[in-house]
């Protein structure tokens, strides 16, 4: 049912066995992998004493990177063949690219890492294949999406049909884990596949949206719209106001004399903008849904009084169905369900799709004809008018879930005996949370006085990472300091952690990276990191501290694990010193996201930044009149001054940002390859795989966890 083997291995590996011990080995002993993915923080690059680039990096590798273009550093990381590189050292290095070779300890890094990162092939369709998703049924996506939902659809409706060859118990409904616009789900419930889909969403508004959606690609009927024709046109400004306050005088005549099924002469049953110009008396069909729908009506700004049904309205803290959609094209459904998901638990959901759902199990299942089925639940507001299924087989599939999302997924096979399969697909590793909380003894770590890893660390999240036992319990290497040693094998340190600096970079794509996008970012990060170099100057933040003698000081490079970053100087008026907030955290300094116009030049960026900053309702913690009172008299030229110094720096910025990247690629595989063994160790589940569903060039979160219970 899956494929050959249950992990995507690398080309060095035919044993997943031998791949996993590899790579928890390779994560927790190699010190510039750790130092590089999660322990540099690219603030800190000119603020640290000594250099920061200088103290992490050999001398070699600075001496070759200084001569070597940025984009010939990335391919030789990522897509140059390593075996043109003799490995004996008595022999003399093979010049590359007109220059000298790459120092040996580099290409043993490099070799190290690639090694251990799972294969993003994909396997599936040729690239050029025209995809199978009707352009009515695309509405909304772009490329990348079409490509996502294409590939997905086919590969969720081909598992299933797996299963159901299995002999197993056929899946009944497709559940999907944050839905948001619903564009996978709309696939699926639309021919080929017609599926029957619970959309799970706990947004209110992103519901409303994907029932717009499926309007518009012409999946449901469009909605009844009840409108005050003259009231509409005077809100869009299209009537003089002395002949609106005559015709809401007629309205009021006509409503206190007409029986209440019947609406105001002024008033007209449409569907969308179109409206008779004419006043028409509506007809006994047009008057019957006047009579249902306007007793639960709610106003919008945009589109006038529109018809909303009792069911819509959301419950406080309960399980709401908000709408129930038969598609008219191949009788697949899709069923919205407003819900926040905490724990895997879907007895809630699992009950609205029992309890309100109008999809018969099969055309035998009842007497009424499909289309009379179908014809039912076109009014959401009778949700009694299809038998039920009596029993509910489901999968849980996601398309790009953030963060834990695809833990509480995984965690549903368990939780729910209507879940018999899992297959979620994942993102946002930044977004995870931590479990274990943070380490006990020394790691080439940023210092806890960070604000966010010191928030994340704490955080011991039962629903977070990691999720497996292997890892939870993995023996570390311990490096002995003068304030700790172990006195037996109980005391030895275990458990893989990842800060969320290296998890904010394994959401990185760098086989992605082309000239003009690498040079954008790194402008970006050269920019940021410049800007609190001035911070640092003119007293915004103070420098980071120099390394104590607690700091394990990693033998042949001297770094300290304390990463420290700056702090802000400013004092809040409770007084709890530098750089505290009222809470008695270190108060961050954050920029954002910026306009684009801000990154033209440096100049327009430090503008920007400040505007930013000290304005009046700036989200930052920090007092703007504060940061205003420090930046005033900085000038232009003072500006020009500052990038012409560090501008040769920027090449090394550059070249750091692309090792992590690079290195970031095994933080993924660690976390993808702990949700695989979550699923192993659990004794309901039969079949368990990691595969790739996308072309990574396109998508490249575009690894699938699947698990299969017994």
């Amino acid at each position: 049912m899956g494929p050959d083997t249950p992990l995507p291995l690398p080309t060095e590996f035919s044993s997943v066995d031998d791949y996993v011990e590899s790579l928890l080995a390779f994560s927790t002993s190699s010190w510039m992998l750790q130092t590089l993915c999660g322990g540099v923080h690219i603030l800190d690059f000119y603020t640290r004493s000594p250099d920061l680039y200088a103290t992490i990096l050999p001398e070699s590798w600075r001496n070759w990177f200084k001569v070597r273009d940025i984009m010939d550093i990335l391919d030789l990381l990522m897509r140059e063949d390593l075996s043109q590189f003799s490995t004996d050292t008595e022999q003399d290095p093979t010049p590359w690219r007109n220059g000298p070779a790459p120092p040996e300890d580099l290409l043993r890094y490099i070799r190290d890492v690639r090694k251990h990162l799972l294969n993003r092939e994909f396997h599936g369709e040729l690239p050029n294949r025209k995809p199978e998703i009707a352009r009515h049924i695309a509405v909304g996506m772009k490329v990348k999406k079409v490509h996502e939902v294409d590939n997905f659809a086919r590969y969720v409706d081909r598992l299933t049909s797996d299963i159901a060859a299995k002999g197993r118990d056929p899946i009944t409904h497709l559940v999907d884990f944050g839905s948001g616009q619903n564009y996978l789900g709309r696939a699926l419930a639309a021919p080929p596949f017609s599926k029957h889909l619970v959309a799970v969403e706990s947004k209110p508004h992103n519901i409303e949206g994907a029932k717009d959606m499926d309007v518009k690609a012409r999946l449901a009927p469009k909605p009844i719209v009840m409108r005050n024709k003259k009231e509409y046109r005077a809100s869009i400004g299209r009537v003089k106001k002395s002949k609106l306050n005559q015709a809401n005088a007629a309205t009021e005549t006509a409503s206190s004399n007409d029986a209440p099924s019947v609406r105001a002469p002024e008033t007209a049953i449409s569907n969308g903008f179109s409206s008779q110009e004419k006043p028409q008396k509506p007809d006994k069909e047009s008057a019957s849904v006047a009579t249902q729908t306007t007793a639960d009506t709610k106003c919008d700004d945009d589109d006038g009084c529109i018809a909303i049904p009792n069911s819509t309205v959301p419950k406080a803290d309960k399980t709401v169905t908000t709408h129930l959609q038969v598609y008219t094209e191949g009788h697949g459904s899709v069923q919205y369900v407003e819900h926040i998901i905490k724990d895997g638990d879907l007895g809630p959901v699992i009950d609205q799709v029992i309890d309100s759902s109008k999809v018969p199990e099969s055309d035998e299942a009842t007497s009424t004809p499909q289309k009379d089925a179908t014809a039912a639940v076109l009014d959401s507001s009778n949700l009694q008018a299809v038998p039920k299924p009596s029993k509910v087989n489901a999968m849980v599939i996601s398309l790009h879930s953030c963060g834990n999302l695809v833990h509480h997924g995984l965690r549903s096979l368990l939780l729910n005996p209507s879940v018999s399969a899992v297959a979620m697909v994942g993102c946002c590793y930044n977004l995870l949370t931590e479990r274990l909380g943070p380490p006990t003894y020394k790691l080439p770590t940023l210092r806890t006085n960070h604000p966010r890893l010191e928030s994340t660390s704490n955080a011991h999240d039962p629903h977070g990472f990691p999720m497996s036992s292997k890892l939870e319990n993995y023996p570390l290497p311990y490096a002995p300091s003068s304030t700790s040693s172990p006195n037996d094998i109980h005391d030895m340190p275990k458990g893989i952690r990842l800060n969320i600096t290296a998890r904010m970079m394994a959401v990185q794509a760098p086989y992605n990276w082309g000239h003009t996008d690498s040079e954008l970012f790194f402008t970006r990060h050269f920019y940021r990191a410049l800007l609190q170099r001035i911070f640092l100057d003119r007293g915004v933040v103070s420098a980071p501290a120099p390394p104590t003698s607690d700091d394990d000081l990693t033998a042949g490079n001297g770094v300290s694990a304390s990463g420290h970053t700056s702090r802000v100087n400013w004092t809040p008026p409770n007084g709890r010193g530098p750089g505290l907030s009222s809470s008695g955290k270190h108060t961050p300094l954050t920029i954002g996201t910026l306009r684009k116009f801000a990154y033209s030049d440096f100049r327009s960026y430090v503008r920007a930044a400040l505007a930013k900053l000290t304005a009046p309702n700036s989200f930052c913690e920090v007092d703007p009149a504060f940061i205003a009172g420090k930046m005033e008299g900085l000038s232009d030229e003072d500006i020009e001054e500052y990038e012409k110094k560090y501008w040769e720096k920027k090449h090394e910025l550059s070249v750091m940002w692309g090792l992590m990247a690079f290195s970031a690629g095994v933080v993924e595989a660690v976390v993808v390859v702990d949700r695989w063994l979550w699923l192993k160790e659990q004794d309901e589940v039969a079949e368990a795989w990691v595969e790739s569903v996308f072309e990574y060039g396109l998508s490249p979160r575009n690894l699938v966890v699947v698990g299969v219970k017994k």
